[in-house]
């Protein structure tokens, strides 16, 4: 953690001072940590880019920081969204924390999380500066909801007739993407295709998209080996069971969700309770007055191997590290280092070949 930290501090005094540092990375490469001591070594505040944070409750299950971090530096955008809200979106967020950077006389730091938040607040997304968010906002939302419960075939049909380009890049499955697709296309007419070829070719655009909002970001990319992140994972989960992570969890379902359960109208896909670790105890939390308590604990030790333990069955939060991790590395730069060892022995190899011919040349009359 003390190179990323030495390399901001030696930017710094050179008044290279950039307008934001983001920090990302797959679960438990210690992201929080380093926002947290950039922050408070730069005087700066952070701001969370956590989809799942910004909601209130859940906090041990969503990971927030604790009252101790926080007091150690200011956090933004974390417990202000009302749980019960399942249309909370990233246009939402972008704007608040647009607003608060522009306000914001210390250096932001952003942290998550969920990279399509972070990628909101990096990059210009032209159909989002003003043909979105106004006017339409709440038929769109409905719209996409109601995209969503058909299946992903019919709805890659229907991409396909209208943006058959947009649909040759999402897989069928990918239902939420497409449903995205079919929802930029409603409400402005105009292909998702073609918004984002636009916005590749506007000044400072490239093929990965539209210009930056801010130059010259400081971005730390995180990583660590699976079997350190495995270490970590469990001494997490160790920590939320101690500071009560089963309390919280019944605690929001009777708040929340058991009403709606008895109305068939609980949803695990959206808000909140799409959270990693809240459905999977959904037996648990629903199994009748009735139940014995060995049934009771079988059921809550279910929940927990499922979610976050070493077992045969699915073990999602790691399923969701290895995910992140794969995503990574797939579209993150080839290590520095390896590039200039590999230019140091290409100069090594060009000087030796100038030397050679040096050589042949003195020997070779006029």
């Amino acid at each position: 953690m003390a190179a990323p930290v030495r390399g901001l501090q030696c930017a710094l005094k050179k008044s290279i001072v950039p307008p934001l540092v983001v920090i990302l990375g797959a679960t438990g490469t210690g992201k929080s940590k380093l926002a947290i001591e950039i922050g408070k070594r730069r005087q700066g505040e952070i701001i969370s880019a956590d989809s799942m944070q910004v909601y209130r409750g859940l906090d041990i299950i969503t990971n927030k920081v604790t009252a101790e971090e926080r007091a150690q530096c200011s956090h933004h955008m974390i417990s202000f969204v009302d749980p019960l809200v399942s249309s909370y979106t990233v246009v939402d967020f972008r704007n608040k924390a647009l607003a608060l950077i522009s306000f914001m006389n210390k250096l932001p730091v952003i942290v998550g999380g969920t990279n399509y938040y972070i990628e909101s607040l990096l990059w210009r997304v032209l159909m989002d500066e003003g043909n979105e968010g106004e006017g339409k906002k709440g038929g769109s939302l409905d719209g996409k909801a109601e995209l969503e419960k058909l299946g992903g075939a019919e709805l890659h049909r229907r991409l396909t007739e209208v943006d058959p380009e947009m649909a040759s890049m999402l897989h069928p499955h990918d239902t939420r993407k497409i449903a995205r697709s079919l929802q930029v296309h409603a409400d402005t007419g105009v292909p998702h295709s073609h918004w984002l070829e636009e916005q590749r070719g506007q000044e400072g655009g490239d093929v990965l998209g539209g210009p930056l909002r801010y130059p010259d970001p400081c971005i730390f990319w995180l990583h660590a080996d699976m079997e350190a992140i495995d270490e970590r994972l469990d001494r997490r989960v160790d920590q939320m069971l101690l500071t009560g992570l089963i309390d919280e969890l019944r605690d929001f379902h009777l708040r929340f969700n058991q009403q709606k359960i008895q109305d068939q109208s609980q949803d695990y896909q959206h808000g909140i309770f799409q959270s990693i670790g809240f459905k999977e105890f959904h037996e648990y939390l629903t199994c009748p007055d009735e139940t014995t308590q060995e049934v009771r604990e079988t059921l809550r030790n279910q929940g927990v191997c499922v979610c976050l333990r070493d077992t045969p069955e699915p073990r999602c939060v790691r399923r969701f590290v290895e995910l992140q991790l794969s995503v990574k590395s797939r579209t993150i730069r080839p290590d520095i280092s390896q590039y200039l060892k590999i230019q140091a022995r290409r100069k090594l190899v060009f000087r030796k070949q100038i030397c050679c011919k040096e050589k042949t040349m003195r020997k070779t009359p006029c």
